[in-house]
Formats: C-alpha cells, sequence, structure tokens
C-alpha cells in the first residue's frame, strides 16, 4: 500500500497549516511525521485518513486519488491521541468491536483479541471497563483496536504519548516487530525524536507547515539538511557556535577554526556533535573554555564547557573527572563540523 501526497495545501482561515507538502510512503514502509506541536504532523495525518479535508493538491493511496472520498472507503486504521473507546465496552469488547462489525465468528474473534491484548499487556484486563483502566492502559486498548483489524494503512497520532517510559520502550519495540511482520504500511506522527528515530524507515520532519527533511534516521542525524534539522535532532542536542566564515576559518570570539568551506559569510552557524568532541588540556584543542558542569550518565558523563555565553556539551568516559570552573580544551573531530550561513542552510565544501 503506497500514499501520495502532491502539493497538498491546508490552510484553516488565514493560517496556512501544510504549504505544497510532498511525501511519498513507499509499501510496506513505516514513515514517522516529526516535528513540534503546530508543524503540521497531526493535520497531515487526519488528510489522510479524510478526516480533514485538502486545501489543494491531491493525496493517493495505491494509485488511488482518494482526495474526495470517505474515510470509511480509504480502508485505514487511526489510532488517536485521545482514546475514543466506548465507556460501555469491556476491553475485549472495544478490541473486538472491528471484528464483530465484518461478522468475524466468534472463536476467531476471542482467539485474535487475545493475540493483540497479549501483545500490549491487556491479557489480565480483557473484561475490565474504559473507566476502571489508566490513561495508559486506554491508550493500549486503542491500539490493539487498530491492530485486530490489520488494515491496509496504519495511521497513528502520537500513540505512545500517555505511556511510562518503560512502558513506552517496549511498545516502541513491539510496535517495530508487529510493522514489521504485518508487513502494513504505516504512518506515524510524534514530537518525540527517540520514538522517530527508533521507530522509522524513513523520517520527515516538519517545522511550521514546510517540509525540511526526508530521509533514513541515519541520514538526518549524519547529514542534516539546515540549520533547524541540525538542532532538532540529536539527544544531547548538537553544539552550536555563533561567528562568520572568511577565507576558509570560522571565525568565533578569539578563535580561528580551519573549515573545509570557502565560502564568505558574515554571518554563520558552526555545529559540531557532542560525540565529536573530545576534552583535552586548555590550548590543546580547538576552542578552551570553563568547566561548567559534569553529570554522570552510567556509560558516559556528559560534560558542559563555557564558551563566553555559549555552552557545548561533550561525551566523555564514565570515568572522567575535574573541577568545575577549571580551564579545558575542546578538540572538534574535523569529519564532525557541520556549518550553516545565516539563513540556516547548509554549507558544503
Amino acid at each position: 500500500m503506497t500514499v501520495l501526497l502532491d502539493q497538498v495545501t491546508k490552510s484553516f482561515g488565514d493560517v496556512e497549516v501544510l504549504k505544497a507538502l510532498d511525501i511519498a510512503v513507499e509499501n510496506g514502509e513505516f514513515m514517522v511525521l516529526l516535528g513540534a506541536s503546530g508543524s503540521g504532523k497531526s493535520t497531515a495525518l487526519r488528510l489522510i485518513a479524510g478526516l480533514e479535508s485538502t486545501t489543494s493538491g491531491t493525496i493517493s493511496i495505491d494509485g488511488r486519488d482518494v482526495t474526495q472520498v470517505l474515510p470509511k472507503n480509504r480502508n485505514v486504521a487511526m489510532v488517536f491521541q485521545s482514546y475514543a473507546l466506548y465507556p460501555h465496552k469491556t476491553v475485549a469488547e472495544n478490541i473486538g468491536y472491528p471484528l464483530r462489525v465484518r461478522k468475524t465468528p466468534k472463536d476467531e474473534m476471542a482467539q485474535q483479541v487475545m493475540d493483540v491484548a497479549t501483545q500490549v499487556q491487556l491479557e489480565n484486563l480483557l473484561d475490565r471497563y474504559p473507566r476502571q483502566l489508566s490513561g495508559g492502559q486506554r491508550q493500549r486498548v486503542a491500539l490493539a483496536r487498530a491492530m485486530v483489524r490489520r488494515p491496509a494503512l496504519f495511521l497513528m497520532d502520537e500513540p505512545l504519548s500517555n505511556l511510562d517510559a518503560k512502558l513506552r520502550g517496549h511498545m516502541r519495540t513491539e510496535l517495530k516487530r508487529m510493522q514489521h511482520r504485518l508487513g502494513i504500511t504505516t504512518i506515524y506522527v510524534t514530537h518525540d525524536q527517540v520514538e522517530a528515530m527508533t521507530l522509522a524507515d524513513r523520517v520527515a520532519i516538519l517545522e511550521n507547515g514546510i517540509l525540511q527533511q526526508l530521509a533514513t534516521p541515519k541520514a538526518i542525524y549524519d547529514d542534516p539538511a539546515n540549520l533547524f534539522v541540525a538542532r532538532f535532532i540529536g539527544s544531547p542536542p548538537m553544539n552550536m557556535l555563533e561567528g562568520r566564515l572568511e577565507s576558509g576559518l570560522f571565525l568565533h570570539r578569539d578563535d580561528r577554526i580551519a573549515v573545509p568551506v570557502a565560502t564568505k559569510s558574515a554571518a554563520a552557524t558552526l555545529g559540531v556533535r557532542p560525540e565529536d568532541c573530545s576534552l583535552v588540556p586548555a590550548g590543546a584543542g580547538t576552542v578552551d573554555g570553563t568547566l561548567y558542569a559534569i553529570e554522570l550518565l552510567g556509560d558516559h558523563v556528559l560534560v558542559t564547557v563555557a564558551i563566553g555565553e555559549e555552552m557545548l556539551t561533550v561525551k566523555a568516559g564514565k570515568d572522567y573527572d575535574a573541577a568545575l570552573d577549571s580551564t579545558v580544551g575542546i578538540r572538534f573531530e574535523a569529519t564532525g563540523i557541520y556549518l550553516f550561513d545565516g539563513e540556516g542552510k547548509r554549507l558544503r565544501q
């Protein structure tokens, strides 16, 4: 099942929420729409489902133009951030409702309900009603109800947002495994970059209704298209220094950093990820700064170094230790340096 959005625009009054959006989802792909609140990602999902109408552009599912087709005729299953459960039905009845509509035999329906309930850890709650469940449990019921249908297309709008961290990690694994096993094309909306990077075959990053980059998680992390993507992807985020470019040098305060770009720019940003930085004695690295904080995270420490008003984060070994407020050097790996002009466009060699 393929999905194609061709120059899709959506406006609410004078507010243009999506701007000429082009996305092609391949058969069996797990596509994640990633962005902050208000970026347009949920609106795009609702347009695919048919719950909103496009202002312009076309939407095709499996080669068929469905731009004007009713939601019930699109053969999609959607899991909302809200639960949308039937309060008077048990968990089993809520999950099995799509099968009941299809007149699935009772024994077969009971087995399918139990199978998906087990995947989302609800097998012991099948006789309860939604009012007797926690928010996370209700969301799992909604997810199971979509899973049991085995539709041609899954649409998921932040389905794990109400789960605790441990269960969210488990459910990510189950979702990825389920989607791989069933081979159902899935479009998943989230603001959580960890979900996007771990679940997706490809990620579409949206900001202000504009597609910023569409690529594999690895490609987006290793080769961000612009400054917005570079800042948005990565935990901890990419370090940024503001300066200017001149004759193959990035000039920042008193620092002159050799870079592989000959472009001149009165305003530029240098980015480098924490794992592409290393701590060295003062004067032996790319820049010097004051050790601001050390945070132990188990297998590594995050070291924050102040360079004037700017803060840089370095990933160091778990045994690293030094006195706060001491002067240290930071060495940038030459292959880990990214450069952007004053408008946030990527500068390449």
